[in-house]
């Protein structure tokens, strides 16, 4: 989901989780029959299993880069295309301004 709440705090995930297995657990102990409950919450225990896996294991810090720049280091100058489609370098914008350029790495949905 894009909600900031589950994206950006992965406890909160964790949290529906735990519930949703209570409820899972809580319906199976209901049950007359124990068939159709026992796999649903075999299935709903094994997608919890399988996302605790993803989040802990799978998500782990990346290794550092040595070729990163380091804050407060000059950045590299390079050349892409704006919104209009013309190329515009990192140089040709420090020369235009007097003030310097801040640059944004924006990850996300354009």
């Amino acid at each position: 989901m894009r909600l900031p709440l589950t994206r950006d705090i992965p406890w909160a995930n964790w949290l529906l989780f735990a519930i949703a297995i209570v409820l899972l657990v809580i319906g199976f102990r209901r049950a007359q029959r124990k068939v159709l409950p026992g796999i649903v919450t075999t299935l709903g225990l094994a997608i919890a299993v399988f996302f605790g896996i993803f989040t802990i294991v799978l998500t782990r810090q990346l290794p550092a880069s040595t070729a990163a720049p380091h804050v407060g280091q000059k950045a590299p100058d390079f050349t892409l295309p704006d919104s209009t489609g013309h190329l515009v370098s990192l140089s040709q914008l420090e020369a235009t301004s007097p003030r310097g350029v801040l640059l944004i790495f924006y990850r996300g949905y354009w």
